[in-house]
């Protein structure tokens, strides 16, 4: 029987997904066998973690169906313990890259691939907090159905409803199950386009190098953050193939064997700093299946406080400011291709790193630029943007230092990931009493 891990990360009150998700491990235990341990990282305020916990008693109970909701001092105190059986020579800054003060997409689920070792589970599933299931017929539609037909698999024996795999990559297995998410674009930035959208334009192209050609940054403003749309569900469709990395969500996506290799990027308020492993797949030459099991996405009311527009406007542009840095990583990564994998068709974390070292010696010139071009673009938008601008001029220096320094972390988290791994392995979840703190 395999052991899975279904995952929800949240920093926000949930309830109601906290059920729909119980409903999704439900639906895999009723299809498939296996055993799942949902995993809730709860990052919450004493108070919602409280009615996190009813949410979590009202789930209904099934023998092949564990739940672990972790505190962040419960987290803490596993990460300390495996990190000090990994023998690490850097035990406290790997700590604080692993559940840092700010917030971290990537590190919130780097702490779920460890934890998920730790339980014994074979593959992570992750879903975030701020999205929800279709419902077709008053029934959810869930992502893990096809996850489990195919994760893990070699190639050749995936379900699927189509296949655009190269002969040799069939004997390999599928790395990763992902879909996308309809409803709202993953990014909050429509504001910016309904007061602009040439300004919209001018923002979102600065992902893309600055040498790109103006029908380059065109294909990519108009693919940004949109996900499948607005298409509601109809009938199941599955292709198995290298994936796209555009056509998949961190929101809708389980991982196999990859996730044990190498981390992804644990950097702080950095929008999409958890989407490294997508493109490493891809580029590896390690077969994925896209499904079309979309998630819905919705936006929470905290980012349109004065405070939440700053912060998320903070995370966007230390996206774009990153992007000098994954865009070597991605075309090296790319250019090496197979050679990324060792004899056994794993993924070589030390060739990964080395490239992500490399990356982060780079002129910064293009980021001066970039921040050049926010400044004049958050300037013609007026009103608070026009105040952030003020705040980004103050704070333009740190970013850029801290955007360079966040892909030296990410090397040096890289490096040391596989014997964290090794160590999480032999590291209970729960300390049993009287244990040594080792």
């Amino acid at each position: 029987m395999r052991r899975i891990c279904l995952t929800l990360p949240t920093n926000r009150a949930c309830p109601a997904t906290i059920a729909a998700i119980g409903a999704e491990a439900l639906h895999a235990v009723g299809h498939f066998d296996v055993e799942v341990h949902l995993l809730i990282l709860d990052s919450c305020d004493t108070a919602t973690y409280e009615e996190h916990t009813a949410a979590v008693r009202r789930l209904p109970e099934h023998p092949r169906v564990v739940v672990h909701h972790l505190t962040e001092d419960d987290q803490r105190e596993f990460l300390a313990r495996a990190i000090g059986r990994a023998e690490a020579t850097k035990p406290e800054l790997l700590l604080g890259l692993m559940l840092p003060e700010a917030l971290s997409y990537g590190a919130c689920t780097n702490r779920a691939f460890l934890i998920s070792f730790a339980l014994g589970c074979e593959s992570v599933h992750r879903r975030d907090s701020d999205s929800r299931y279709q419902v077709v017929d008053g029934t959810m539609v869930f992502p893990i159905h096809h996850e489990l037909a195919s994760l893990g698999r070699p190639a050749e024996r995936a379900t699927a409803s189509e296949t655009r795999l190269a002969p040799e990559h069939a004997t390999r297995p599928v790395s990763m199950v992902g879909g996308s998410f309809i409803g709202p674009p993953s990014v909050d930035i429509d504001e910016i386009a309904a007061i602009d959208a040439g300004v919209h334009h001018d923002v979102v192209s600065l992902w893309a190098p600055l040498d790109a050609s103006p029908e380059q940054k065109r294909e990519l403003v108009e693919q940004s953050f949109r996900g499948a749309g607005h298409d509601a569900f109809e009938r199941d469709h599955t292709t198995l193939s290298l994936v796209d990395p555009m056509r998949v969500d961190m929101c809708n996506i389980a991982f196999h064997g990859v996730h044990g290799r190498v981390p992804l990027p644990p950097a702080t308020d950095t929008i999409g700093s958890d989407y490294f492993l997508i493109h490493l797949v891809h580029d590896a030459g390690l077969p994925g299946v896209l499904h079309n099991r979309h998630i819905v996405n919705f936006h929470t009311a905290e980012r349109r406080t004065d405070a939440g527009f700053v912060a998320y406007q903070t995370r966007f542009v230390k996206f774009l400011l990153s992007m000098l840095y994954y865009h070597v990583v991605y075309d090296a990564l790319a250019r090496a291709g197979d050679t990324l994998l060792d004899e056994r068709g794993h993924v070589r974390a030390s060739a990964v790193a080395v490239l992500v070292r490399e990356s982060a010696g780079i002129d910064p010139a293009d980021n001066h630029e970039r921040l050049r071009r926010l400044d004049t673009a958050y300037r013609q938008l007026g009103g608070r943007y026009a105040d952030f601008a003020d705040q980004l001029g103050r704070r333009g220096d740190r970013l850029l230092d801290e955007a360079r320094g966040d892909m030296e972390d990410f090397a040096l988290l890289t490096e040391e990931w596989e014997r964290l791994v090794r160590a999480a392995r032999r590291t209970p979840v729960y300390r049993p009493t009287g244990e040594d703190p080792r």
